[in-house]
């Protein structure tokens, strides 16, 4: 298979096009790799060949390395997978430093040939890496492309020479927020940033390219560091300024992962250990560090969710075998916030659309909403006026039902009032062809008594979008008792053309997210009720990796509609409800503190919205003179009140595939992405350890700790969740 095209023209200039075959996307394998280090030694082996351009045969340059080649090596390895990892790792280190040096000569530098990178659109991963050891980069003025070295955000850092490369280049302070924050650039921040050196017209990119390589000089294609009296900008460790920059760097980066990532450890680790050695010691430090990471289970977890699961699944990995279900046009039933941030995310996919509404007015208004955030994109130069005028007028703002004919999916998110629901299906449903399929968009009524006021309740599904629409990834579908298949592979082809990330649960009280999420929030008021500081509480999830604590969260999404839950779910459970959590809730919505809302709530806040602490009146209603249980006590309870409702429901058949309980979680609710998910977690921790966490806890706290019998039985067998229930265990 040839991953690359090979060409010398008659001036002598070799390229080198990256070609993935049967890919999108280029992105870089094994073979790959080798046959682009085959290709640079042909070139350089050439007498006729003056110099090397190194680009693509595709709209972008590169999306990065297949991750799942790091999972083949590692079994490859056997027993010595670490030693396989670093041996990889090397290999990769020594084709681009081949790259780099050519056939310099060691004491002179003289004699190389110019290797310029020409990036006509998005560059990530070890795309990036490869462009940093060529001697030039020079990238097309593409508006819809991205320059970056993402890798931090799937567990892992740039290993392929990226980290040690870009830091040598700018610094380690500059090189933080590409390295830290794995923030993709477009071109003119990408050259600001130093990733790039020359941003040109998409039409003069190959033009510029050979320019530059028949005018290089010796002095162009030597790279910093390999040139005599190389200091590293803003200062090496043992300067005085840049010993002051690793001290803030160690306390940002500890700052912002709370030590529960390891990925950002290891990398500032290589920086720091790399700038104190020669270049290609660096690289040896950086692999070793790289083969630390990928060996640890957090990585491992990190990468299997967020890119090999995340990808399965927006792929269709749980779509019904039916015929195609693009969506051609789409009614929203309900103009307020969410049902306009389905509008946008729908026109933008280029869907047309119908947002009703009561009356004119209030549809005007969803419309609106989405001329802000249009606005809000020209503001940031990533929407044209163009673009803002075409997606305006795919939308339809009316209070006239009869819009509706001629759309294949309907969307309904006015508020969650069954009566009312009930009312716009049929009015909607009175305009539709027998095949349309009708959604309702809620997060908590069971979707099987709400297709009751459907004609079709095969055609009638849950679609459960996340607040804010436009910027939350997950979409939770849920199938009712008798939703057909085509129903869920049109709900499935909708997501992927709005470009979110879907999982398909079965119907149940509030089905995947919300069960799991809603006893975190609970956990954290009981331990305000029993007197726990509650500063601890916010404090110990952040420590777990939470993006919030359960009181900020509450906060957020308001204490009204907390109280609007707890009492529904208390009429619909009866006695078998637990209202331990109600009276700090209750207390609040009494005193008037709805949350960021208000200004008041959990947290303090000035008139601008600003948090300005914990409100004192918690500890004044709560507090107690008992010594506060420890950090670890705390964390298992706000911890397992999450991941043991995710096991019971793929006990109880809510959850079908762990995948989509990994992937939700940490797209839902931000359960501590370092862990893969909360089956990823409990498969780092062990299913022994868990139940004797759970027997501990429930012993002390009550029976909702209670180990399931699925965890119990786990643990007695020595099972993992990924080796009992992942798709190639089940294809076993």
């Amino acid at each position: 298979m040839t991953n690359f095209k090979y060409d010398v023209d008659a001036d002598g200039v070799a390229t080198v096009a990256w070609d993935q075959p049967d890919t999108s996307m280029n992105v870089m394998t094994r073979e790959g790799f080798g046959e682009f280090s085959a290709l640079i030694d042909k070139a350089m082996a050439d007498d006729a060949v003056k110099g090397v351009i190194v680009t693509s045969a595709k709209k972008d340059f590169a999306g990065g390395m297949d991750l799942n080649v790091l999972a083949a090596i590692r079994e490859e390895a056997g027993e010595n997978p670490a030693q396989g990892l670093f041996d990889f790792t090397m290999s990769g280190h020594h084709i681009l430093r081949k790259l780099e040096r050519n056939n310099m000569d060691a004491k002179t530098n003289k004699g190389g040939k110019p290797v310029v990178c020409a990036i006509p659109g998005t560059c990530a991963g070890i795309g990036t890496e490869v462009a940093l050891a060529c001697h030039r980069r020079i990238m097309a003025d593409n508006p819809k492309a991205k320059i970056g070295l993402p890798e931090i955000l799937v567990g892992l850092f740039p290993g392929g020479g990226g980290t040690t490369r870009f830091v040598r280049m700018v610094g380690a302070m500059a090189a933080s927020p590409v390295l830290l924050e794995g923030r993709m650039l477009d071109p003119a921040k990408a050259k600001g940033a130093g990733l790039i050196d020359e941003v040109v017209a998409p039409d003069a990119l190959q033009a510029r390219a050979k320019e530059w390589v028949l005018n290089a000089t010796d002095a162009d294609i030597v790279k910093p560091w390999d040139a005599k009296g190389y200091k590293m900008p803003g200062g090496a460790p043992y300067h005085p300024a840049g010993f002051m920059t690793f001290v803030g760097a160690a306390a940002m980066v500890h700052g912002k992962t709370q030590g529960v990532y390891p990925a950002a450890k290891a990398m500032l680790s290589a920086i720091y250990e790399g700038a104190l050695v020669p270049f290609d010691t660096a690289l040896k430090i950086e692999a070793r560090w790289f083969t630390k990471v990928l060996m640890n289970p957090s990585s491992s977890a990190m990468i299997r969710s967020l890119f090999i699961n995340k990808g399965a699944l927006e792929k269709g990995a749980v779509r019904p075998a039916v015929d195609d279900q693009t969506v051609r046009k789409v009614g929203i039933l309900g103009a307020g916030m969410m049902g306009a941030g389905i509008a946008y995310v729908s026109a933008l996919a280029g869907i047309e659309v119908v947002l009703i509404d009561r009356d004119q007015e209030s549809a005007d208004k969803g419309l609106g909403f989405i001329t802000g955030l249009l606005d809000e994109g020209m503001k940031r130069k990533k929407v044209t006026q163009e673009k803002k005028d075409k997606i305006l007028a795919s939308v339809t703002a009316t209070p006239d039902y009869e819009s509706l004919k001629g759309c294949d999916l309907i969307v309904e998110a006015v508020f969650e009032d069954p009566g009312l629901k009930a009312k716009v299906t049929e009015m909607a449903e009175a305009q539709l062809e027998p095949s349309a399929i009708f959604a309702t968009n809620t997060s908590t009524l069971p979707i099987t008594d709400l297709a009751k006021a459907s004609r079709n309740t095969k055609n009638y599904i849950g679609i459960h979008f996340f607040s804010p629409v436009h910027k939350m990834n997950l979409v939770e579908i849920i199938k009712g008792r008798e939703t057909g298949d085509v129903a869920v592979a049109k709900a499935l082809d909708f997501v992927r053309q709005i470009r979110k990330t879907p999982i398909v649960v079965n119907d149940a009280r509030f089905f995947y997210a919300n069960r799991c999420i809603i006893p975190y929030i609970n956990e954290g008021l009981r331990m305000v009720k029993e007197g726990v500081e509650p500063a601890l509480i916010e404090n110990a999830a952040k420590q777990l990796g939470m993006p919030l604590g359960p009181l900020q969260l509450n906060d957020e999404t308001s204490i009204d509609l907390g109280v609007k839950i707890a009492k529904a779910t208390k009429e619909a459970l009866g006695a078998d409800y637990d209202d331990a959590a109600d009276e700090v809730l209750f207390k609040l919505f009494d005193e008037g503190r709805m949350g960021r809302k208000s200004n008041s709530g959990f947290y303090d806040y000035d008139e601008k919205g600003k948090r300005q602490g914990l409100w004192p009146g918690l500890r004044e209603n709560w507090g107690s003179d008992e010594a506060d249980p420890t950090l670890t006590t705390v964390q298992h309870r706000l911890a397992m009140a999450q991941v043991l409702e995710a096991v019971r429901a793929l006990e109880d058949g809510v959850l079908m595939d762990i995948r989509e309980g990994d992937v939700g979680a940490i797209l839902g609710w931000g359960f501590m992405p370092w862990s893969g998910g909360p089956f990823s977690w409990l498969d780092i921790l062990g299913a022994a350890r868990a139940v004797e966490i759970c027997d501990d806890l429930s012993d002390r706290y009550g029976k909702r700790f209670e180990a399931p019998a699925l965890l119990r039985e786990m643990a007695a067998k020595g099972e993992s969740f990924y080796g009992r229930f992942s798709s190639e265990s089940k294809a076993a």
